[in-house]
């Protein structure tokens, strides 16, 4: 057993005793199911058993399946009526979400985040007290113009992309993020709704106060330079301390997704890494055929830029594509090969992707694993808590047709 699902069986157990314990001591039958679905829920979000979405409806479902249920579990009618279980979509706070979210994944779609990204990844490199201080401030002045959630979730496709493309952890970038988006709303009135709740209500204080005893609202910058201390404290705190107080966890199941190359390293235990050389005028290899070169060296050209003219994989780059002069090439092959290459035609290594770090990157990286006669591979949606996920499919279909 591994220590992963021991950990998680210890946790269950100690979460069962506080189930049983909390059932009890309460008052009432009610609130002894509530208080178990809570420990659940709780059980489900820290130890991540299935995604946190999965969890988060799969809760809301077992909230509708007590109405089913209820006489099994001693009570007189369900937890909450399954007419209201879904009244929570009808949250200005849920919706504005979901909204922001969507903007941010359509902005992602336009390339704007891609940008931003690579302008980030070009000032601060690969190095952790680079980015982390470009990404907070720039966050903290997001925030500080619209919403911390709001902020928040516009900027998270450009921090999975730097993660992607540094090789940082993510949860090493998003806690900065989130603590100086909270940071920043204190830069302007516009992020910090108590205050202008305040305001409010000193107005209407002023109502019954004599004329000399009126008190002054603030204005959209009253707070901007206590905000800006703030934030810049809490960038100086994570430069300083980040190291010892961010988390440093990296999902195993998120390497074929992210580290294609490292996945390849991996399974398969070759060398092999994306690459980029630039051909110069007095190249031997200006007039060549892609063909001709590969034949001959172990390399693999998988992108070639000719001007303005891009072509990518197999669909784009056939192999009678010819070298001109000033052409930047994308290889798959060793290092030790590359450099041979590179030697050989005196062309110019790069030490990274440069023209090709949006098309080449690790967020638009695919695998295709192709099996011989005899060979079977279970499908990731099968593993872990894909089944978990089967099966809470398997219970809304019931549900929707008991409902309906």
């Amino acid at each position: 057993m591994s220590r992963k699902i021991l950990k998680r069986l210890i946790a269950a157990i100690i979460f069962v005793m506080m189930g049983i314990f909390t059932a009890t001591v309460v008052p009432s039958v009610e609130i002894a199911w509530v208080s178990a679905l809570l420990l659940l829920t709780v059980y489900l979000f820290v130890f991540e058993i299935v995604g946190v979405d999965v969890a988060a409806i799969s809760i809301m479902v077992l909230l509708g399946i007590t109405s089913l249920l209820a006489p099994l579990m001693g009570l007189d009618k369900g937890l909450v009526d399954p007419r209201h279980l879904f009244d929570g979509f009808a949250s200005n706070a849920v919706m504005s979400i979901i909204a922001v979210m969507i903007i941010g994944a359509g902005l992602d779609r336009t390339g704007i985040m891609s940008k931003v990204a690579a302008f980030i990844l070009k000032s601060g490199g690969t190095s952790e007290k680079r980015i982390i201080p470009i990404i907070s401030s720039t966050v903290a002045i997001i925030s500080s113009f619209m919403q911390n959630v709001g902020a928040t979730a516009l900027f998270l496709p450009v921090v999975s992309r730097i993660s992607a493309r540094s090789g940082l952890p993510l949860s090493r970038l998003l806690m900065p993020m989130g603590f100086c988006a909270i940071l920043g709303g204190t830069v302007t009135m516009v992020g910090s709704s108590p205050l202008i709740l305040l305001n409010d209500l000193i107005l209407t204080s002023n109502m019954g106060l004599p004329a000399d005893q009126q008190m002054q609202t603030w204005g959209l910058f009253s707070v901007t330079p206590i905000g800006l201390a703030l934030v810049a404290t809490g960038i100086l705190y994570f430069i300083i301390l980040g190291r010892f107080v961010l988390p440093s966890r990296v999902r195993d199941n998120g390497s074929t997704a992210t580290h294609t190359m490292r996945y390849f390293r991996e399974i398969y235990g070759i060398d092999y890494d994306l690459f980029e050389v630039l051909v110069p005028q007095s190249s031997p290899l200006v007039g060549k055929l892609l063909d001709d070169i590969e034949h001959n060296e172990r390399i693999r050209v998988i992108a070639v830029l000719r001007g303005s003219d891009l072509r990518i994989g197999p669909g784009g780059l056939a192999r009678d594509v010819g070298i001109e002069a000033g052409s930047v090439l994308g290889i798959l092959a060793s290092l030790n090969n590359t450099r041979k290459f590179a030697e050989h035609y005196g062309l110019e290594l790069r030490d990274n992707l440069e023209t090709f770090s949006e098309s080449l990157a690790a967020t638009r990286a695919g695998i295709a694993l192709i099996m011989g006669p005899g060979g079977y591979r279970v499908p990731d949606f099968m593993r872990a808590g894909g089944v978990m996920t089967v099966l809470f499919l398997i219970v809304m279909m019931i549900m929707m047709n008991l409902v309906l």
